[in-house]
């Protein structure tokens, strides 16, 4: 099995509107909503590709309750933490003229430290059940910037490998847990190693640097233009298929699932990135956020390119 972690959790609206105007009344003609928060996007590509999976995390009021009834709906497993307060709604606004995405993400609900220990509890009974554990998204208000870090710490030592995606100070806090597994942008990378890329190399450099610290793999997204991966001291450029993006939200997230189903299931290296990647790309031709069709996965598959550097 393989437990997801959202300690944010959404409710995700998309709207789809004509036209997108500032200071302007927009009537929406079609909407979806699902619960969210990238850890329940993992959750719902993994289950989409086959595999077992569990959402966890924290969730409160009537917004959580919806959450755990649609996941239910969905037939995906969940077991989260209850907590004072609502959980959040995210909006992602697409202007079909445009097709510019604007999206507005309210904080969420405060979880004090009695929550915080259920969690860790939580995270510990899960992990001895589950052969990954994914932590995903940003931290809700009250939890300390290392709260990843003990995650991390509590899931490895029961035994699970741990993915971690996250950005910021609570990344910088995670990654010295020593995560499996990472996936920062280039900016992201820059911060972890304290100064600019000025050059290809640098980045290269960089991604060998953080598997020599024991991040097994790693994982740097490049835009549209795909990846660079660092798998067990090995590097690879991994490209993507060229598509028409109808929606890029939650695209990381579901190369987030695909990586973890490859892992799970113990394919090569190479396979692990092309279902990833694969995964990614079919979430852009959905209208919903964490979302795959098994075909366009299967069809995209062929059109990921990687090569060894």
């Amino acid at each position: 099995m393989i437990t997801t972690v959202t300690l944010n959790a959404a409710i995700d609206k998309t709207y789809y509107v004509d036209r997108f105007e500032l200071g302007k009344v927009t009537r929406v003609p079609k909407m979806h909503a699902l619960p969210g928060g990238k850890g329940i996007n993992v959750a719902r590509v993994i289950h989409l590709l086959g595999e077992s999976s569990l959402a966890t995390g924290f969730i409160a009021g009537s917004n959580g309750r919806f959450i755990e009834k649609k996941l239910t709906e969905q037939g995906i497993s969940h077991d989260f933490v209850t907590i004072e307060g609502e959980s959040r709604i995210c909006l992602n606004i697409i202007d079909r003229s445009s097709g510019e995405s604007t999206e507005i993400l309210e904080q969420g609900p405060t979880a004090a430290q009695m929550d915080q220990t259920a969690m860790e509890a939580k995270v510990k009974e899960l992990a001895e059940r589950s052969g990954i554990l994914c932590f995903s998204g940003s931290l809700l208000a009250g939890v300390p910037t290392d709260f990843y870090a003990r995650l991390i710490a509590t899931a490895k030592s029961a035994g699970a490998k741990v993915f971690l995606d996250t950005s910021g100070d609570a990344l910088l806090a995670g990654i010295e847990a020593v995560p499996y597994f990472i996936k920062p942008n280039e900016d992201e990378v820059a911060k972890i190693i304290g100064h600019p890329l000025e050059k290809e190399s640098d980045l290269y450099d960089s991604v060998q640097g953080l598997m020599e610290r024991g991040i097994a793999c790693v994982v740097v997204s490049l835009g549209e233009n795909g990846s660079l991966a660092g798998v067990e001291g090995q590097l690879y450029r991994v490209k993507a298929p060229r598509i028409e993006a109808v929606n890029t939200v939650g695209c990381g997230d579901s190369f987030v699932a695909g990586m973890a189903v490859g892992v799970a299931r113990g394919l090569p290296v190479e396979e692990c990135l092309r279902l990833a990647t694969a995964s990614g790309s079919a979430n852009a031709l959905t209208e919903e956020a964490g979302n795959v069709r098994l075909d366009d996965v299967q069809r995209l598959l062929a059109e990921v390119s990687i090569e060894l550097l």
